[in-house]
């Protein structure tokens, strides 16, 4: 069984790689890093197949260093320390690289186990993670490492990869005659991922029909074949949470067309639940006091999408999405509660005070006895100045009037309610 192609065309050189111009192109750190023989102990983070297994490759054998390859998800301390052993032998005389991928599988106390031989330079390390490594790298460990971010590589920097991918790949199964256009159409459908491309290629290259001696690929085959692969979604990682917070920020800032862009991929990824959460919370939270009908809308639309379920709910979420989207903003409830929330926090609570409270008798010890509460029905504008907050916050302001048209207009009757 032969490998993926992917892995039969991984590069040997960082000229042979695509993408990362600001870690390896030329007069970059982690190039100088590479062209000095010199190899620090180092952290790859980004997204999967974007070159970080293939670079620390090339560094290894730039180097001249003995290349072991564990993964966090399967390895253990007795599997780092057989590594460690070969120090000691022929095949460790210019020194042990140890790729560690996906250290956020490992538990502290495995973590832990790696800084003696970190420490004493018996091996030097290269970890990769898809998570971002100051949440998931024991603190000890990233303190003795430099961290590079990997990010996705464009469509323009893969499509020299899927090229070199078609013409290999023409030497094994005869010719090839492939549409125009078909190589940016994996590149665009990638998500950023080389891996995913060359793959995409190879697949096209094995499905495709053969007619006169050559296969014949065209952009449709292509299309089909990386039909949801242009996307990067995690329910469990950084992507997630990404994804999530653009969505949100984006109808915050009143940005209708990337809002619905990241809802369309929140649904693709099959995160309903999720999208219909951070709306509903936009709602209330972003536009909230500005325009408040916008929250039972907002919910009506959520409870027929989760009724009707994928895919007519993208309907009534677009329509949600756009209309918080479009809509005015206001959080100063939103403020309000955070800064009362802050004091009760700390402590700042008091009792209620004796006119609120639910009792229309006093015990023996009360100085002045009588409930006090006045009914602001019985008033002039049903309204009455009289204490609320306790003795301890009195006079606290925790709302501030915003500035739309919707707030103003209820400044204005409650500045002439307390004047009157």
């Amino acid at each position: 069984m032969s490998a993926p192609l992917a892995e039969r065309l991984r590069p040997t050189s960082i000229d042979e790689m695509v993408g990362q111009p600001h870690l390896i192109g030329e007069g970059k750190p982690l190039y100088n890093i590479i062209q000095s023989g010199q190899t620090p102990n180092m952290i790859f983070y980004g997204p999967s197949g974007i070159g970080k297994t293939t670079l620390a490759s090339i560094i290894a054998q730039n180097a001249h260093m003995r290349l072991h390859k564990l993964n966090g998800t399967s390895c253990s301390t007795s599997d780092i320390r057989d590594i460690v052993e070969e120090t000691n032998s022929l095949v460790g005389m210019n020194g042990i690289l140890l790729y560690l991928d996906e250290i956020q599988y490992l538990n502290k106390k495995q973590q832990q186990s790696l800084l003696q031989y970190i420490e004493n330079g018996s091996i030097t390390l290269i970890a990769s993670t898809t998570e971002n490594p100051y949440f998931y790298v024991y603190g000890a460990v990233l303190s003795r490492c430099t961290v590079f971010e990997f990010k996705p590589v464009t469509a323009k920097q893969i499509e020299p990869a899927i090229r070199r991918a078609f013409s290999y790949l023409e030497q094994e199964y005869g010719g090839l005659d492939i549409e125009d256009g078909t190589v940016e159409t994996i590149a665009s459908r990638c998500g950023g991922d080389v891996r995913k491309a060359m793959n995409a290629a190879e697949l096209c290259a094995l499905s495709a029909p053969e007619t006169d001696g050559k296969r014949r690929i065209t952009k449709d085959l292509a299309v089909s074949l990386s039909q949801r692969s242009g996307m990067r979604y995690d329910r469990e990682g950084d992507e997630h949470y990404d994804m999530l917070s653009a969505f949100q920020k984006s109808m915050r800032g009143s940005d209708p067309d990337a809002a619905v862009h990241y809802l369309a991929r929140l649904l693709e990824g099959g995160d309903l639940a999720g999208a219909c959460r951070r709306l509903m919370v936009c709602a209330c939270e972003d536009v909230g006091l500005a325009y408040p009908q916008i929250i039972p809308i907002v919910k009506a639309a959520v409870d027929a999408a989760l009724m009707v379920g994928m895919p007519e709910a993208r309907i009534p979420l677009a329509d949600a999405v756009v209309l918080t989207a479009i809509s005015p903003k206001s959080n100063s409830a939103y403020n309000a509660i955070n800064l009362a929330m802050q004091d009760v926090q700390n402590g700042k609570a008091g009792s209620v005070p004796r006119q609120l409270q639910n009792k229309h008798f006093d015990g023996a010890d009360a100085k002045v006895k009588g409930q006090f509460y006045q009914y602001p029905h019985e008033f002039k504008n049903h309204y009455v100045k009289q204490q609320y907050l306790p003795d301890n916050l009195k006079n606290t302001v925790y709302y501030q009037f915003g500035d739309n048209k919707n707030e103003q207009s209820f400044k204005a009757y409650m500045d002439k309610i307390k004047e009157e």
